[in-house]
This record gives structure tokens, sequence and C-alpha cells, in this order.
């Protein structure tokens, strides 16, 4: 059996106005990024649906699997074409429905006449196809009302074109279609986790992961690139800007109060990400922040901290629990690189006691005796950035450059 279109509901994109056609168009456009390496297929674009039309049938499981992982896809469905005969017709529509239905399945088949010239009406053809798919097909129950298997038969002027399955694709909104944010990306379960949550209402991300030698190991880093590849999957590719933070984080707990230092030090990477949102052009910071979780996000220690920046910080995990964040992590093949052993720079130089609510006028106080100013700027401009795409391993060559 031969795979000819793809048909793809949209879900939430029809619920928009008058700028549906831009959500069209972005999804549309990732698609089209996300099999960039297969054979090119014909895109055809309506109200509420949207077919592909494969050059290269062979390659339909190929596109599949990869239409799954494309936000803004609610649902979607391999599609036979048939030639408009109707023995032709009935021969398809069996051995398709055969490649999905098992002995007592519930079977009802709902037929569409595009072309209202053809011969038969839509009931004539749910009956006769209908009946001759289960004389076919042996097993097969009749329900109308809740059918595990719905045959679809769609008629146009040019073929015939049948479906039995549907596949649930990601859901939100196309990644792009809420502009761009900077994701603070540590080596935990959190932070790509909020990654995955902006990417799925349709924000494009740019990852920032502060590292600290020696005191953070190459392991650590790698590890980081693994974890930006895998979210990497949802959007083609995900820049990584690697910032050297160890001056600074050396330079806090030598001069900021032990209890203050974690405080400190979160205030000090989020003014860093400042200044790489406004180089990349994005309009948030994103961070994996989940309330009382530690003693750094607690509302008062996010009221010290957020006092840095005008910037919005946005908290996608702020009110989950970290089982829920452990379940998304699973899913979406980011926990087995999470729990590897390799620490990062949140988790070194912990107090003992860290203030669980910090005053921002003492925070700013004990800085104040600083010049972070310089130390901000060096790392800004001796970051590393670099492109990960899916499937990234350690022996990968991939694109590098200096901002």
């Amino acid at each position: 059996m031969q795979i000819d279109r793809i048909l793809i509901r949209y879900g939430e994109i029809s619920t928009k106005g008058r700028n549906r056609n831009k959500f069209i168009k972005r999804l549309q456009q990732n698609i089209t990024d996300a099999c960039a390496d297969l054979s090119s297929f014909h895109i055809e674009s309506g109200r509420d649906r949207m077919h592909l039309e494969l050059n290269r049938p062979e390659e339909a499981a190929q596109v599949m699997d990869r239409l799954k992982l494309i936000f803004g896809i609610q649902s979607f469905s391999p599609v036979v074409k048939s030639d408009r005969d109707l023995d032709e017709v009935k021969h398809h529509a069996a051995e398709l429905v055969q490649s999905v239905a098992t002995e007592g399945t519930l079977f009802k088949v709902k037929a569409r006449r595009a072309d209202k010239n053809y011969p038969l009406d839509t009931n004539k053809l749910n009956y006769e196809i209908g009946s001759h798919v289960l004389r076919q097909v042996p097993g097969l129950k009749v329900e109308m009302r809740n059918p595990e298997v719905e045959l679809t038969v769609e008629v146009r002027s040019e073929a015939v074109y049948l479906s039995a399955q549907t596949i649930q694709g990601a859901g939100g909104m196309p990644i792009g279609s809420g502009n761009k944010a900077v994701l603070m990306l540590s080596g935990g379960l959190d932070s790509p986790v909020a990654g995955y949550q902006m990417m799925k209402r349709g924000v494009e991300l740019e990852a920032v992961h502060f590292f600290s030698p020696p005191f953070t190991s190459e392991k650590s880093k790698e590890k980081v690139k693994q974890l930006a590849s895998e979210l990497a999957g949802f959007s083609g590719s995900v820049k990584l800007h690697i910032v050297p933070f160890t001056k600074i984080q050396q330079t806090i707990h030598q001069q900021v109060p032990e209890n203050y230092t974690m405080t400190s030090t979160r205030r000090m990477m989020l003014r860093i990400a400042d200044e790489l949102k406004k180089k990349t052009g994005a309009k948030a910071i994103v961070t994996g922040e989940s309330l009382g979780q530690v003693a750094s996000q607690t509302l008062e220690s996010m009221e010290a901290i957020n006092a840095v920046t005008n910037t919005p910080v946005l908290r996608p995990l702020i009110a989950s629990d970290k089982t829920d964040i452990i379940e998304i992590a699973k899913e979406i093949g980011t926990y087995e690189t999470s729990i590897l052993p390799y620490e990062d720079c949140c988790t070194i130089f912990t107090p003992a006691a860290p203030k669980t609510r910090p005053k921002t006028e003492k925070v700013a106080f004990y800085e104040s005796f600083i010049d972070f100013e310089e130390m901000i700027l060096e790392s800004v401009e001796t970051t590393e950035t670099i492109t990960l795409k899916p499937g990234y391993s350690t022996e990968d060559t991939i694109e590098t450059d200096l901002f």
C-alpha cells in the first residue's frame, strides 16, 4: 500500500482570526525545514488543514516520524490516492482498513464529495464502500458514533483520497510564531523542560549555559550540548551560548557574604543573559525555576534576582511539581542526559545556609564594592556560540563562532 499524501490538521491555529495565515505559513516553513534532507514535496494549505503531496511515497514513514515533533500540528493522517473508478476505490479502502484493523474493531465510513458531479452521492458511497470493506475484512463491527477506525473517503475532480488512521501531533503553536527568547540552560532536569514548554507555545529559543572551569568539567559542557541537541529535535537546531563564568563566580565567593552568594550568582547570570538577549534579538529570558524547589526559588529570592533587569523573565514551570517535571523530561527524551552525574556551576560554591528571603537592597550593597560591569562585558565578549542539531555526538563537527 502506497502513501501518497499526508493530511495535517492544525488544532489551535484554527482558532486564530485575521492573522491565521501567518501561523499557517510558519508551520509550513517548519515542516519544510524539518524534512530538508528528504525529497521535496508539495504543500497545499487550507483554512484548517494542510496536504503534503509526496514525490517519493517510500519516504512517508520518515516524514511522519518528523511531523510528530513539530509544534502546531494537532493530528495527521496518511492518505492513499485512488483512481475515481468505484471498484478501484473499494479495493484501496479494504486494503487500507485491513492494515489498521484487528478482530472486533469498531468501524465506519465517512465520505465527502468535493466534486458534486461524481455519479454516487455521499450516502451511496458510504454504503457501497462500507459493505465491500465488511465483506473483505473479517471481524469488523459497524459503529457510527464512536468508531475505532473511521475510513474517510474524499472525492475530488482528479482522484479519490482515502485515510483510516489518525496520529496525534505535538499540538501547541509553530516555533517562531511567538518570537524568540533566551533559555538559561543548566545541566539539570528543569531547564530543558522549561525550554520545551516555551517551544510548544511557538517561541524560538537560543540557550545560554554558564561554564566555570576548572570547577566544572568538559563532561559537564558536553552534557549541556547533548541537552541542547535533544531540544533541537523539536526545532531543527538550537544555538547554545557557553559563557565563561569562573572569574565572576570566584569573585562573588570571595567578596560577598556566604549566605548571599547564591543570590548574587543568580543576579550576575541574569545580567549576562540580558546582554545576550540584546545581541540575539530575543524578547524574554526563560528559566526552569519552580516555586520553593530550592533556596533561590522563593518569591523573595526571585524578587531580589529579578531586580537587575527589566526584561520579562518567563518561568513556565513555576507551579509544577518535581514529579511532573520528571515525567515530561522522560517524555521528551532529556531525562537520561539530565541525570548524568556531571556538576554545573550552580552546584559549586553552594553555601551551607543560603538566604531564602534575601533583601534586594542588601545584595545590591554587597555587590557595590565590586566592579562587575567589566567582568560581565568580558564574559559576554568571550562567549562561545555553537549550533546544535538533533543527534549530536562529541565526534561531530559543529559550527563555532565568537560574538
